[in-house]
C-alpha cells in the first residue's frame, strides 16, 4: 500500500542546522516563527485563533535514514525507535504542541518552535488539554531524566 501526503504549508524557523535545534518545543531554546499555509487552505483556518496551543504534523524532510533502534538526546542507552522521539522513524513525520500567537490571512505566528527552517506541513491539529492529557500516565525510561528536556539542544547523532 502506498499513502500519498500533500504539504498544507511550510514552517519558518530561525534553524537552519539540525545540530543547533531544540530537541522538544518545551526546551529554553526554542524560538518563535511561522507557518505559512497554502493560500486556498486559508479558509480552513476559521475559529483556530481561539486556541492557545495547536499540534503541528510535519514531515521530517531532512531525516536520511531509518533505524529501529536509537541512543536519543537525554540518554546514553539504545531505545527502540518508537519509545523515542528520535527522526530515524520507518515513516518520518515530527509533531510537536506550540503557541499559537496570532492568525493572520493564511500566516500562523507561533512560539515555542522546534522545527527546522522549511519543514514541510502535513496537518494542525488545536491542542484540547482534555483530549490531549490523560490524568494517569507514565514516562517509561523518561522518567529519569525529566525536566532536562528544557536544558537540552540538539547535536549532530541524528544529522
Amino acid at each position: 500500500m502506498t499513502i500519498t501526503f500533500n504539504p498544507i504549508g511550510t514552517i519558518h524557523s530561525s534553524y537552519h542546522v539540525l545540530s543547533d535545534m531544540p530537541i522538544q518545543p518545551g526546551s529554553n531554546y526554542s524560538t518563535p516563527g511561522t507557518v505559512e499555509i497554502l493560500p486556498e487552505l486559508t479558509p480552513g483556518l476559521q475559529d483556530l485563533a481561539g486556541f492557545s496551543h495547536i499540534i503541528l504534523i510535519y514531515h521530517l524532510h531532512q531525516s536520511r535514514r531509518v533505524a529501529l533502534t536509537v541512543t536519543p538526546f537525554l540518554d546514553s542507552q539504545s531505545h527502540g525507535i518508537f519509545a523515542t522521539r528520535a527522526p530515524y522513524r520507518p515513516n518520518p513525520i515530527g509533531l510537536s504542541v506550540v503557541k499559537l500567537v496570532k492568525v493572520e490571512q493564511n500566516i500562523l505566528h507561533v512560539d515555542n518552535l522546534d522545527i527546522l527552517d522549511g519543514t514541510p506541513l502535513l496537518d494542525i491539529k488545536p491542542y484540547v488539554p482534555e483530549f490531549d492529557s490523560p490524568p494517569d500516565f507514565r514516562l517509561g525510561w523518561l522518567e529519569s531524566v525529566k525536566g532536562k528536556v528544557r536544558n537540552t539542544c540538539s547535536d549532530k547523532r541524528f544529522g
